[in-house]
């Protein structure tokens, strides 16, 4: 059984890492991620690396989950609009 806070990172995580899938499921289905700032995602997935490595540093599992998806979600995301722009 999870502690309450260990529990309380993990449901943290799931939400804020899920609200990208609709972004990377529209942005592929129509191509198009004319919307989408560059230096916007950019930062965002470089933050996301950061925050992986931290968790990775401190080995909060909860923090490396969280941020590994989050990490291949904004990625892509961050591809897309390259090659899209």
């Amino acid at each position: 059984m999870l502690d309450p806070v260990t529990a309380l990172g993990f449901l943290a995580g799931f939400l804020t890492t899920v609200a990208f899938i609709p972004q990377l499921t529209r942005a592929r289905r129509s191509q198009s991620t004319k919307d989408l700032s560059l230096p916007m995602f950019a930062s965002f997935t470089t933050g996301v690396l950061l925050w992986l490595m931290y968790g990775i540093a401190i080995h909060s599992l909860p923090v490396i989950a969280a941020n590994g998806v989050t990490l291949v979600l904004a990625g892509a995301i961050l591809v897309l609009k390259i090659r899209h722009g």
